[in-house]
């Protein structure tokens, strides 16, 4: 059984026990969090696609850890011109672990 979800204007499929990497939510590590924009839901019975939505459907995950990813350098510069400038930047996220589906 499989799940495709929606947070972070991002679209994941996501199955029982699956752990992944989302944008940063506010909450802490060990709380729980549902969503419920749950685009699609795969079981026994087939594929039930929602439009935009499936209705009464809700993937419940828990939270691992709240972090930053790794250093990514932006360097600007204009030739000949003694222009240079240096930016780092880390990606928050938050990592979660599925632990239910349910329709």
């Amino acid at each position: 059984m499989y799940a495709i979800i929606e947070t972070g204007g991002k679209q994941y499929r996501v199955e029982e026990g699956d752990s992944l990497y989302i944008e940063k939510l506010e909450v802490e590590a060990g709380e729980t969090v549902e969503f419920d924009k749950v685009l699609a839901v795969s079981n026994e019975s087939g594929l039930t696609i929602g439009s935009p939505v499936v209705a009464n459907a809700k993937v419940a995950a828990s939270v691992i850890e709240n972090g930053k990813g790794p250093k990514v350098i932006i360097f600007k510069y204009k030739a000949k011109k003694d222009y240079r400038k240096k930016q780092g930047h880390r990606q928050p996220y938050t990592k979660i672990k599925i632990e239910s589906i349910s329709l």
